[in-house]
């Protein structure tokens, strides 16, 4: 059975080491400055995996690449290992958001599931942004926001790259007890097109932030 042991994030920020040593090798740098690029990368990488067999470690150990063919192979290879986003049903979208009774999903053909960290999808009816992920023990959650009509350039809190981002806030479950009404508002910038933030998260720093900030009680 093909191992799905890598997370969406975690192929991008092996992604984004491989990048690091070929552009290094580019450098003719002296063979011990490289060296020590190519440890400290092998580390990194690692680090990802506490839990990693053998098998696993010796599939992501970037050590013995040295062409540009061999470090597109490596990355080709790790494609089929990663983890889809799980597949998500009516029922429960139903669940996280029972406010919305006519709340649908986006058609799961746009989405590119193997490339998700995330689910998001605009609600054109409620003027409203939707977003899906997981906790670590894999339980889905959700929040709704409420995103600004322009967008523009600036960084995005999730996948922290320089984006077309849109300013996105979204009504927090804090309550105080002597006040019904309070309510706290929290808002970010996010990538307007989550396909490309997917593409570029290498950690779920920023994401998970958000969303359970949102969801405190």
């Amino acid at each position: 059975m093909l191992e799905r042991f890598i997370e969406n994030h975690q192929f991008n920020y092996i992604r984004e080491q491989v990048e690091i040593i070929r552009d290094s090798r580019k450098k003719n740098l002296p063979v011990s400055v490289l060296q020590a690029v190519i440890d400290l990368a092998n580390a990194k990488i690692s680090y990802l995996f506490p839990e990693a067999t053998p098998s696993q470690l010796a599939m992501i150990d970037v050590s013995t690449l040295q062409t540009d063919e061999s470090y597109d192979m490596f990355i080709d290879g790790l494609r089929p290992h990663v983890r889809s986003f799980p597949h998500v049903s009516e029922q429960q979208v139903k669940k996280l958001f029972p406010k919305q009774k006519k709340l649908k999903l986006p058609d799961v053909a746009d989405l590119n599931v193997n490339r998700m960290s995330y689910m998001s999808w605009n609600d054109l009816r409620s003027n409203r942004k939707y977003i899906l992920c997981e906790k670590e023990d894999h339980q889905l959650i959700g929040i709704e926001c409420k995103p600004s009509p322009n967008s523009k350039k600036n960084i995005c809190a999730f996948c922290n790259q320089l984006a077309e981002v849109s300013y996105c806030v979204t009504i927090t479950k804090a309550k105080q007890a002597k006040n019904p009404d309070y309510y706290k508002a929290i808002g970010t910038y996010i990538c307007t097109d989550s396909a490309t933030c997917n593409e570029k998260m290498t950690n779920l720093n920023g994401l998970m932030t958000f969303v359970e900030t949102a969801l405190t009680e």
